[in-house]
């Protein structure tokens, strides 16, 4: 196998699907090439956190704060004695009342709480078959035959990654030391369509390291761009870019 061929391993090795011969090779390529070593890395990080899922627990106060409220309801003590058994006039017919209204409140309340656990559960396995189909996908791109890598220094020092694969006709895009963006602002990333910019999504404005697959084929594009955008992205750039890179070559 030569050096060439030995370049396009990274992702299968960083997902442990090279045979035996195959890996010894590519180990006794990684004592001599640096950005083999890099790119190996970064997408061995990668793939540790596919598979995590998004859950969401129900805020303990809520369930607090409902039993708290049903307290509230005004209440009278039974009545003792048999001349304190008058019709719904009467204190017992009152406190009938009232404890009909706190059953009321209570069973439209946890009705209510039992609804939106529901939601959030909903939204929560919404979530998670969203992240879990991302992974899948991202981690189809990374262990592709065909996938190929080129690396770049950032601006800032950080540095960048992108795997692109022709089969799949998709990329992906790694980052590692990325300086958060300015408030209320989010980096987002461009297909370069031979100078037309093209969205390919957001990264996470939390995370310093990120694996990015990007939305959509890579098609005719030959590299990506990243820039500064308002929150939730722009249908165009709207900055100047803080990266460019151009995607690997056949």
């Amino acid at each position: 196998m030569n050096t060439a061929e030995l370049h396009t391993l990274t992702g299968a090795y960083a997902l442990h699907a090279l045979p035996g011969p195959e890996r010894q090779a590519f180990e006794r390529h990684l004592e001599d090439c640096e950005a083999c070593t890099q790119e190996v890395r970064e997408l061995s990080a990668t793939a540790a956190r596919l598979g995590l899922a998004v859950a969401e627990t129900p805020p303990r106060e809520l369930r607090e704060r409902v039993l708290r409220e049903i307290t509230t309801v005004r209440q009278e003590a039974p009545a003792h004695g048999g001349r304190e058994r008058t019709g719904g006039g009467g204190r017992t017919g009152r406190w009938y009342a009232y404890a009909l209204a706190a059953c009321v409140a209570a069973a439209a309340a946890f009705g209510g709480v039992a609804v939106w656990q529901n939601q959030v559960a909903q939204d929560a396995r919404q979530e998670a078959d969203l992240a879990q189909r991302q992974n899948e996908q991202l981690a189809q791109v990374l262990s592709a035959p065909d996938a190929k890598t080129t690396s770049s220094e950032l601006t800032g020092g950080a540095h960048g990654t992108v795997v692109v694969s022709q089969s799949r006709n998709r990329a992906v895009f790694l980052a590692s030391g990325m300086a958060p963006p300015p408030s209320g602002k989010v980096y987002q990333i461009w297909f370069n369509d031979a100078g037309t910019m093209r969205s390919a999504g957001l990264m996470d404005p939390k995370a310093s390291d990120d694996a990015v697959l990007l939305n959509g084929p890579v098609d005719r594009a030959s590299g990506m761009g990243i820039t500064v955008e308002p929150a939730g992205g722009s249908a165009e750039p709207t900055s100047d870019p803080v990266a460019l890179m151009d995607f690997p070559t056949a």
